[in-house]
């Protein structure tokens, strides 16, 4: 097996050298650095990654655990989040956690053993202690755990407020709302808490429904369409606060005999690149996906490298109307 000391030895350098050029550490000649890049090649070096962390304290690894990769939503992250972390010179570990506790407890060992640089947590089933002891980098994705811990969370209430008030604004008077969960505890609540200060305010009759505790569940969502059109035939107006859910809807409300957006108008949240894919078009509203994979990757690095960076990372959404509003 070829080691560090045959490469400086046939390169005519010291190992030291060697190793500078392959840390980027110090000055080296271009030239030399040329020489001994040469010489790994003609050898056929492969410098121990694991070695290396331990001498540089950082692996340039980031560890990624979403709790349903096959969700658009999520699988967008991982796809923004693997290509900021590549440009900052990292690679990622991608965990799927299928809001398994056990699972996500045992993948966060495995991050810890490979000494990743730090964990952005897209899901969120262990009690917060089992984060604050991980003494680790860390970023959460819509979820605010702790008061030392940086989120990256899109302005939930205030897309709750456009994606209500366009329905509004169109004529509905009767609008359902389809949520996840509201027992957990995500910022994305605060969709609903806009939806129902707005209806509020308008005096409009309005009926919310929660999805079980697995939010990602697809198999309940066509039932939940069924019941609300049988329960509520008068409804004209849904805000379903997630693309895929509204995608559901759609479906549902074809399938009943009701014309989009002539009978009931649909929007729905994120803006997932699979919107336009529909007839027709689904309205939305967009959450900076992209922004999201930047930052994440922005605050691992500073809080590894030990610099300043902001805890509360709130960023704006915009309305997409398209048909189905």
């Amino acid at each position: 097996m070829v080691t560090i000391h045959d490469v400086a030895l046939k390169a005519g350098v010291s190992v030291t050298t060697v190793s500078r050029v392959l840390n980027n550490r110090g000055y080296i000649s271009e030239s030399t650095r040329s020489k001994v890049y040469r010489i790994m090649e003609e050898l056929n070096y492969h410098p121990n990654e694991i070695a290396r962390s331990l001498l540089r304290k950082r692996s340039n690894i980031i560890g990624l655990i979403v709790p349903d990769v096959s969700h658009p939503f999520f699988a967008e992250l991982a796809n923004h989040v693997e290509y900021y972390a590549y440009q900052d010179g990292c690679k990622v570990l991608l965990c799927n956690s299928h809001l398994d506790p056990v699972k996500e407890k045992e993948y966060i060992e495995m991050l810890k053993r490979n000494m990743v640089d730090g964990i952005v947590m897209g899901s969120h089933t262990l009690q917060v202690d089992d984060y604050r002891n991980l003494h680790s980098p860390i970023v959460t994705i819509d979820r605010q755990i702790d008061e030392e811990i940086p989120y990256i969370s899109s302005d939930n209430y205030r897309g709750g407020e456009l994606a209500t008030e366009l329905l509004i604004a169109k004529g509905c008077k009767k609008i359902a709302h389809i949520c996840g969960n509201l027992e957990l505890k995500l910022l994305a609540n605060k969709r609903s808490s806009a939806f129902r200060d707005v209806m509020s305010r308008h005096d409009i009759e309005y009926v919310i429904i929660q999805t079980d505790m697995n939010v990602f569940d697809h198999a309940q969502y066509g039932s939940i369409i069924e019941r609300l059109l049988r329960e509520h035939p008068d409804v004209d107006g849904i805000f379903a606060t997630s693309d895929i859910i509204a995608a559901f809807a759609l479906k549902g409300c074809i399938k009943a005999g009701k014309k989009v957006p002539e009978d009931i108008r649909i929007i729905g949240y994120d803006d997932i690149g699979a919107v336009s894919w529909f007839e027709p078009e689904l309205s939305s509203i967009k959450q900076p996906i992209s922004e999201i994979g930047r930052l994440s990757v922005e605050l691992i690095r500073k809080q590894r490298d030990g610099e300043p960076f902001i805890r509360e990372n709130i960023l704006p959404v915009e309305l997409m109307e398209r048909s189905t509003t």
